[in-house]
């Protein structure tokens, strides 16, 4: 079987843009083996409309990339495509001016069980983390599974935010300091929303189950008003931590979102902001950054 090709418009230095090796990836985790099929061109491959396929795809993935033996997720939970998040870290790297080490403190907000940004970005620049999640059985297995890599263990710290409707207030302790933040925030405003995108992922992988790809509890996929009103949320609270943190950032998935989102950028006073593109082949998403600190512009 062939290579799977190269995925377009990934940053230069993600480990994965060039492909799956499926024969070096069964060596580092042979239960993938079982998954691993020719496609219709003839290229090794998995149904990415199977979870259990992609579950243990990111479980040699994270073998292979970062020598990571142990992850999983609990059932129901989300499963992160590994490239993509990838890219984020490589993007906010590049924010950072490809500054490593330990030294250099991130705060994810709402990592997920999977707990998947820190264990790339410790792992690719030795960075440390606050994990902060507001699901309890999420909150714990993160824990745990930080525990069971202990390559990284000492560079993440899990911290269990309280508030649903708070980012940085309960995380961020007195005279803390950040230099960058990150999230993936809920991208639906419903749970019909999210079921309704979670169908035209199933139909455009050819399958007709209903359930979702990737999986994803309430608190993970949607909530009140989607990503406007989450991000929106996070620009104003952001603005209790201006000194806390030099750079803010976070994903938006809908570029219509993004005009509206640079007016409570502007409403808050800002000094910079920065809004990145990212690809994965047709899949296209943006970063959206900014910083209260004119030093750091």
């Amino acid at each position: 079987m062939k290579r799977q090709a190269a995925k377009a418009g990934m940053h230069p230095r993600n480990r994965f843009r060039e492909g799956y090796d499926f024969a070096a990836l069964t060596d580092v985790h042979p239960a993938l083996t079982a998954f691993v099929k020719p496609n219709a061109h003839g290229d090794a491959s998995i149904d990415y409309a199977d979870p259990r396929a992609v579950k243990t795809l990111n479980q040699a993935l994270l073998r292979q990339a970062y020598g990571l033996q142990h992850w999983d997720i609990p059932p129901g939970y989300l499963c992160p495509p590994v490239p993509g998040r990838s890219d984020y870290v490589h993007h906010l790297a590049d924010l950072l001016q490809m500054r490593c080490g330990a030294s250099i403190r991130v705060l994810d907000i709402g990592t997920g069980a999977n707990v998947i940004y820190p264990l790339i970005g410790a792992c690719e620049y030795g960075w440390s983390f606050v994990a902060a999640e507001v699901d309890e059985q999420a909150f714990r297995w993160g824990k745990k599974l930080i525990e069971a890599n202990p390559k990284v263990a000492g560079l993440i710290e899990c911290r269990r935010q309280k508030s649903s409707t708070h980012c940085f207030h309960g995380i961020i302790r007195p005279r803390e300091h950040f230099n960058i933040s990150l999230c993936n925030p809920p991208f639906h405003a419903s749970a019909a929303e999210a079921a309704a995108g979670s169908a035209r992922k199933n139909r455009n992988l050819g399958v007709s189950r209903t359930a979702l790809n990737f999986g994803g509890q309430a608190h993970e996929l949607w909530c009140e008003g989607g990503e406007l009103v989450f991000i929106r949320r996070m620009i104003e609270e952001s603005e209790d931590f201006s000194e806390a943190c030099d750079w803010f950032t976070t994903l938006v998935s809908k570029s219509e979102h993004l005009p509206k989102l640079e007016q409570a950028l502007k409403r808050a006073h800002v000094a910079d902001v920065k809004i990145i593109d990212m690809a994965q082949g047709q899949k296209k998403s943006r970063i959206l950054a900014w910083t209260f600190q004119k030093s750091r512009s």
